[in-house]
């Protein structure tokens, strides 16, 4: 019975050892010389003017989660549009309905002006 989970057993060893094998050759065979100038905070060239635990305005994340809602509509778009012979008419109006109420989300969004920065 155990015989039957030796193949994931197996997956799991090696995805292990893909992981840690190369930080361990990393850290095993790099040369390790610290010195000031590598172990100082490091922004663009410059020296750090502010902490880097600021807050961000609100409005980042919510472009962010716009951008992954817009991006997930895409990833729908994809299979629809492979299988969009095999599914037909139904298929097609399915799909207007969902992008129609995601246009309609994105004027609302863009009337009450969550995409401005200002």
């Amino acid at each position: 019975m155990l015989e039957n989970y030796f193949p994931i057993l197996l997956f799991l060893l090696v995805g292990l050892a893909v992981g840690v094998v190369p930080m361990l050759l990393g850290w095993l065979l790099a040369p390790n010389r610290p010195d000031s100038e590598k172990l100082s905070p490091y922004e663009c060239g410059f020296e750090a003017f502010e902490d880097a635990r600021m807050k961000f305005d609100v409005r980042y994340y919510l472009v962010a989660i716009l951008f992954i809602l817009f991006d997930l509509e895409i990833a729908f778009l994809f299979p629809w549009a492979i299988v969009l012979n095999e599914i037909g008419l139904f298929g097609f109006i399915a799909m207007m309905v969902f992008l129609g109420i995601l246009v309609v989300g994105f004027i609302y969004e863009w009337m009450r002006g969550a995409l401005e920065w200002d």
